[in-house]
């Protein structure tokens, strides 16, 4: 007999677009719920196994390449050469999974309500969520979420509700980039993954 957590996790890991989503909220509802999974693993499984169950889950749900162009700045990250673009997105996807696994490592009962209130920005909806602890302060989430291609993804995350990841990450990432290398900024998501990996969660 298949387990329910078998089934619960097989139906996270199939693809966003291949289910009939309608609204900004389907991502990131698939998000928490691959959250909760990769909390209830905790530490006592290896970090890769968690990846593993992140991965897809924030693919679909993130729209990363944005995302990264967004932090690199305007017209950045197409002065970088081809193949190097290629292996820093796939460097800044595997950077993007690691922090959610490393920051998510324990269950202690929190929950991840979202409001069911959109509140709508130019084109895109943002959607509210809040982590809530068993005790203590809850921690507000805001995903900006744009549509395309006919799928809602995440681009870009607000921290109480106003502080942007993407302009607090681009002074970083600029000041690693070399004229059109991004050789260091490379070196450096791929220290901060190894890092994650070795239970440094930032």
């Amino acid at each position: 007999m298949i387990s329910r957590r078998a089934l619960l996790a097989a139906a996270i890991l199939t693809p966003i677009a291949a289910r009939a989503e309608t609204s900004p909220a389907d991502p990131i509802q698939a998000l928490n719920a691959a959250l909760l999974i990769v909390m209830r693993m905790g530490r006592a499984r290896p970090f890769a196994d968690r990846m593993k169950v992140m991965t897809p889950v924030v693919q679909a749900s993130f729209n990363l390449k944005l995302l990264l162009r967004n932090s690199l700045g305007p017209g950045h990250l197409d002065a970088i050469p081809a193949a190097q673009q290629a292996e820093l997105l796939d460097v800044f996807t595997e950077f993007t999974v690691a922090s959610y696994v490393a920051n998510f490592d324990g269950f202690s009962g929190e929950t991840f309500p979202i409001s069911p209130e959109l509140r709508q920005v130019g084109t895109d909806q943002i959607v509210q969520t809040r982590i809530v602890p068993a005790t203590g302060e809850p921690t507000r989430l805001d995903y900006v979420m744009r549509q395309t291609d006919g799928a809602w993804q995440v681009v870009d995350i607000l921290f109480n509700g106003s502080i942007s990841r993407v302009a607090v990450t681009r002074s970083d990432f600029r000041a690693l980039l070399k004229g059109n290398d991004a050789s260091a900024l490379i070196r450096s998501l791929r220290d901060k993954v190894a890092g994650f990996a070795a239970g440094n969660a930032t």
